[in-house]
């Protein structure tokens, strides 16, 4: 069956299991919110971002090299054909960037859908598979490039680093090359700190410091949870991705408990008219859910 054609489900409600630290997760979620499935028969679901000017959603299928889009009207239904798209994410203007697993680049999208690769290469050799990526309020964009988009075929780079796009001149340079596999990505509400996720062999969240021009200072602490995907609440809450649901710590990287999803969530982000509700991909589906949080937006955002 094409994609075009998916049958949307309807928005079954499922119960909400969490188990709750010391009841700090009653401050995000209510016994009374219910998860939704707003739609499955998807492939592998990554990489969720809102769209507030059309009040749609846009996330990928990777295998099916398919950007998917989701409507409180119109359900789930194919947005675009891509090259294998992951994270996706809004510039601060409102354009969408996404990481491209097969095209190897981060490009962007604009209001009249005219695409410009943004970065493929670091210094002329090609880059892995970019995956995941956040914006700081001066415009440069953050990177993750793993390289699981190659499969099988060697890379050119010698390492699986963190990138750092200066889109006003193009120029891209490494901020971290620390981690097995560099995967999630996200900064503070005040951009003082980036958390980056580590889905290689040891699997965990470093924290580190982010100090004058953009570098990185030492890692503040680190979360052992091998997560994929990560979002922020404006109160700086960190909601993770990985076995079992959302995993929710506090600023200080304390575990507040879990939104436990039926399938293993690849990605969330925050969306809504009010950034209220979590949008939550897992393998082949898409959930969501209503918070007392609301997801904080980049600094210097202009929409």
């Amino acid at each position: 069956m094409k994609l075009a054609l998916l049958i949307v489900l309807s928005a079954a409600l499922l119960p909400l299991a969490f188990a709750d630290h010391h009841g700090s997760l009653a401050k995000i979620v209510t016994l009374e919110d219910k998860l939704q499935n707003l739609g499955g028969g998807m492939k592998f679901t990554e990489g969720p971002v809102w769209i507030p000017s059309k009040k749609m959603l846009v996330f990928s299928d990777i295998p099916n090299s398919v950007q998917m889009q989701w409507t409180a009207e119109g359900g789930v239904k194919e947005y675009r054909k891509v090259e294998q798209s992951n994270g996706n994410l809004l510039d601060l203007e409102g354009n969408l960037l996404s990481c491209q697993h097969a095209g190897r680049n981060v490009i962007r999208t604009d209001a009249k859908g005219k695409i410009t690769v943004l970065a493929d290469k670091f210094e002329g050799k090609k880059l892995n598979s970019p995956n995941d990526l956040a914006i700081r309020s001066d415009g440069t964009i953050w990177f993750t490039d793993p390289s699981y988009g190659l499969g099988a075929k060697p890379g050119e780079i010698p390492g699986k680093w963190v990138y750092r796009l200066d889109p006003k001149d193009g120029k891209v340079s490494v901020v971290f090359k620390g981690h097995d596999m560099p995967n999630g990505i996200a900064f503070s509400p005040d951009e003082k700190r980036v958390y980056i996720a580590d889905t290689g062999k040891v699997g965990k969240i470093l924290a580190f410091e982010v100090v004058e021009k953009g570098m990185l200072g030492d890692p503040l602490f680190e979360i052992g949870i091998r997560c994929d995907g990560m979002c922020i609440d404006t109160n700086g809450n960190l909601y993770a991705t990985s076995g079992g649901g959302i995993h929710v710590f506090d600023k200080q990287g304390k575990k507040q408990g879990v939104i436990k999803t039926p399938q293993t969530p690849a990605n969330v982000c925050f969306g809504g008219e009010n950034y209220d509700t979590l949008f939550i991909t897992a393998r082949t589906s898409l959930y969501s859910i209503r918070t007392l949080a609301k997801g904080a937006k980049p600094k210097g955002a202009k929409w």
